[in-house]
């Protein structure tokens, strides 16, 4: 178990900012990637990097690496030399959680043939006008129940014909992890505040600087 990764959710702190900051950053997130009422697929990325900022915020910027290579499709950080997995799921249930994203059904196949859990994951359940979560589930608990439940139960392929862009954990084995006795929870209220956001105004007044 990575013990940095369990300081955030032991420091008092910054788990109440956590509590308070998360759902304001997050819906800042969303209206910086919406257009016309919808929000554009772009809006993990920046999911992502709210959370890598609360690691650097957390740890500093010289024990946090973000400039990662594409070779390692899971990895998002790394935080003191360590992967870093940043996953988000919208909604009550725990389904979705993409483990890598293609749309070629041969590459899913083999991807499920070789896979093994290698990282760390954070995961934040968003949960608007209720109750989700900020979960850490350390690399031991994922290799645990792989080995315990095995690949075909713990990853789901896309069906065939479908598009839904990706290879995901299995419903059932996230929640077995989010309740592993060694992964770590913040209860969040998924509280939306008022906002006013324009998202041409900085970018205007870059163009208004000589």
């Amino acid at each position: 178990m990575s013990n940095s990764l369990v300081e955030i959710f032991e420091d008092e702190k910054l788990v109440d900012k956590i509590k308070r900051r998360l759902p304001y950053l997050f819906q800042l997130a969303e209206l910086e990637s919406s257009r016309a009422g919808k929000t554009g697929m772009e809006v993990g990325s920046v999911r992502e990097r709210i959370i890598i900022a609360l690691l650097i915020y957390k740890f500093g910027e010289a024990n946090v690496e973000t400039e990662i290579p594409i070779t390692e499709p899971e990895v998002d950080a790394k935080l003191f030399g360590e992967p870093i997995s940043i996953k988000t799921i919208t909604g009550k249930r725990f389904g979705g959680v993409k483990l890598i994203w293609t749309v070629d059904a041969q590459k899913a196949k083999e991807f499920r043939e070789s896979y093994y859990p290698h990282c760390d994951i954070l995961l934040v359940q968003i949960n608007w006008n209720e109750t989700g979560g900020f979960y850490y589930i350390p690399l031991a608990a994922q290799k645990r129940l792989f080995d315990r439940i095995g690949r075909e139960n713990y990853i789901k392929l896309p069906k065939p014909g479908t598009n839904p862009r990706g290879v995901e954990i299995t419903k059932e084995a996230l929640l077995s992890l989010v309740g592993d006795s060694n992964s770590k929870k913040i209860e969040i209220n998924w509280q939306r505040t008022e906002i006013e956001f324009n998202s041409y105004k900085r970018w205007v007044d870059l163009w208004r600087e000589d």
